[in-house]
């Protein structure tokens, strides 16, 4: 028996939750984009195609780490493609969007792509609930952040902007920083919000920190997108601790100041910036954006083919590039984008899904209010805020797009069990994170 127990002691084994937690963990930091794409990036921040083989090479670990779990939870992973049905017949639309793509193999190589990556949600959706998922983002975001910190002690000129000098940490561009640091606050602010984790001084450290990567950063759409966040925080609690006519009252009010902004957005932004001296174009979206209204509505039905527009070989997108004078990678609009892949069709879909997933989450943080829904909403609506001027939708290998998926994912899979019960089990309360991260 004592050579036994000796036997044991000296080979630890390692159980497959906490190969989940890992896994999941260094998975979503690899479809961030930090650091690699930084450390291989020439002078200007630029990739080279020997560096974009090399960073493609670093997706198929989280393919086999995604694929691994699905084996493993397979009658899972069928019912959360049961119960999220519209999400795989969009994924469906790339495949069959290669029929009338102008560049057929760029389509099929993309949706290929994006497929395999969102395996990753379905991981994440089915093998994790919104709170531990809420510290899975915050401790792999959260390494991000600090990083980002610390490259800027290290070396100031690396983690900033070629140009402008704006910081960008271990992100190739400043904008991606935005983004995380606008994702940081959001999920630290969740976690403190969240009496049950005990994790408020480190919450608290990186949400500082988030709010100094957020500035230094100079996004204009990671800013927006935060103060949309701390906004519908206060809508979704609103809503939590209302019912009835009052709670009809409170979504119509927002909704109607959600349009009533959008329109004086539209109406009134441009001659706001000029009056303000700033750059009314936005950066050269606006033009651009006139520009790519015309190609929608040439191929308006069914659009030019998954992400297949802004190719080398698409000759309206050179039209494009040569009358702004930059080569720009997207609309820098995730709806049009979405238009230009899958015309009016696709996003008809995609905007059903949409309605179908803000819908079902709104009802899953008002009927079961101990399990952590808040930040999934708040997230969801904020990466659509996000795409007004970036395009983020549908992207294979993102972080955020995963993130997003696994929100829609999510709240499919739950809200039939919570419908269904009038008094759903609520979780134990966790103190930590490794307490927050076991499964039985």
């Amino acid at each position: 028996m004592s050579a036994y127990g000796l036997r044991i002691t000296s080979r630890p084994a390692i159980g497959w939750r906490t190969i989940e937690c890992w896994g999941a963990g260094v998975s979503l930091f690899l479809q961030t984009g930090a650091l690699f794409p930084l450390m291989l990036a020439d002078a200007d921040g630029a990739l080279s195609d020997p560096a974009k083989a090399i960073l493609r090479l670093l997706c198929l670990p989280v393919y086999a780490f995604a694929g691994l779990i699905l084996i493993r939870n397979f009658p899972q992973f069928l019912i959360a493609l049961r119960r999220s049905l519209p999400f795989p017949l969009l994924l469906a639309l790339p495949f069959l969007s290669v029929l009338w793509s102008v560049g057929p193999s760029a389509t099929l190589r993309r949706a290929i792509g994006l497929l395999f990556s969102v395996l990753l949600a379905y991981v994440l959706a089915i093998r994790f609930t919104p709170r531990q998922l809420l510290l899975l983002v915050f401790a792999t975001v959260g390494t991000c952040i600090v990083m980002s910190v610390a490259i800027l002690g290290a070396s100031p000129s690396l983690a900033r902007m070629p140009l402008d000098g704006a910081l960008r940490g271990i992100f190739i561009h400043k904008n991606s920083l935005g983004w995380y640091a606008s994702i940081m606050i959001l999920v630290a602010t969740a976690v403190l919000k969240d009496g049950t984790l005990g994790w408020r001084r480190t919450a608290i450290t990186l949400l500082i920190a988030g709010g100094f990567c957020l500035v230094g950063s100079g996004s204009m759409t990671a800013i927006i997108a935060t103060a949309s966040a701390f906004c519908l925080i206060g809508f979704y609690s609103l809503l939590q601790r209302t019912s009835g006519m009052v709670r009809i009252v409170v979504i119509l009010f927002f909704v109607q100041m959600s349009v009533g902004l959008l329109i004086v957005l539209h109406e009134f932004l441009v001659p706001f910036l000029e009056a303000l001296g700033k750059d009314a174009t936005l950066t050269g979206r606006v033009p651009l954006w006139e520009l790519v209204d015309r190609q929608i509505a040439d191929h308006l039905l069914l659009g030019f083919g998954y992400q297949a527009f802004w190719t080398d070989a698409n000759p309206e997108a050179w039209i494009i590039w040569s009358k702004i004078q930059w080569q720009s990678p997207h609309s820098h609009n995730g709806y049009r984008d979405t238009i230009l892949s899958f015309g009016i069709s696709g996003l008809s879909l995609f905007a059903l899904m949409l309605c179908r997933a803000v819908r079902q989450g709104a009802i899953l943080h008002c009927r079961d209010t101990q399990y952590g829904w808040l930040w999934l909403n708040v997230f969801t609506i904020m990466v659509l805020v996000m795409n007004l001027t970036e395009s983020l939708f549908l992207i294979p290998n993102d972080a955020i797009f995963i993130l997003f998926a696994t929100a829609i994912i999510m709240f499919s899979l739950y809200a039939p069990v919570v419908s269904a019960s009038p008094c759903p089990p609520q979780p134990a309360p966790a103190t930590s994170m490794t307490r927050e991260l076991q499964l039985s």
